[in-house]
């Protein structure tokens, strides 16, 4: 089992910025992979970003291309996901998940994952 904790949620502002935390406390960063998912009231969930934690290669939905980031922190079993230009529709409970497959890589809402965290939530305002 794989414990995972998000942080750095919160409100903020049209085109403002915020940053996401996910810790991993035990995992093997170089197993496979983490990735942040988003899920809003009355909508689908879908994969926002995605990193392959052996090599650092980097996956992002169609949606948030230039203006999210995800990286990590080996030695913290942490992943990052920086989130810049935000807006409204990206208002969502935002979950890191572990092991993510993506069977379309552009298209988010395609992708899985193995294990969950509890999520942050994310609130933009115009």
């Amino acid at each position: 089992q794989v414990q995972l904790v998000e942080s750095g949620g919160g409100s903020v502002q049209a085109g403002g910025s915020l940053r996401l935390s996910c810790a991993a406390p035990g995992y093997t960063a170089s197993t496979n992979s983490m990735g942040w998912f988003r899920q809003a009231p009355g909508k689908e969930r879908e994969g926002v970003a995605i990193i392959f934690t052996g090599g650092g290669n980097t996956v992002y939905a169609d949606s948030v291309k230039g203006r999210f980031t995800i990286s990590q922190d080996n030695a913290k079993n942490t992943v990052y996901l920086q989130m810049n230009i935000l807006k409204p529709e990206d208002t969502a409970m935002y979950l890191c998940a572990t092991d993510v497959g993506l069977p379309e890589a552009g298209d988010g809402h395609t992708w899985y994952a193995t294990y969950w965290g509890q999520g942050t939530q994310v609130t933009v305002s115009s």
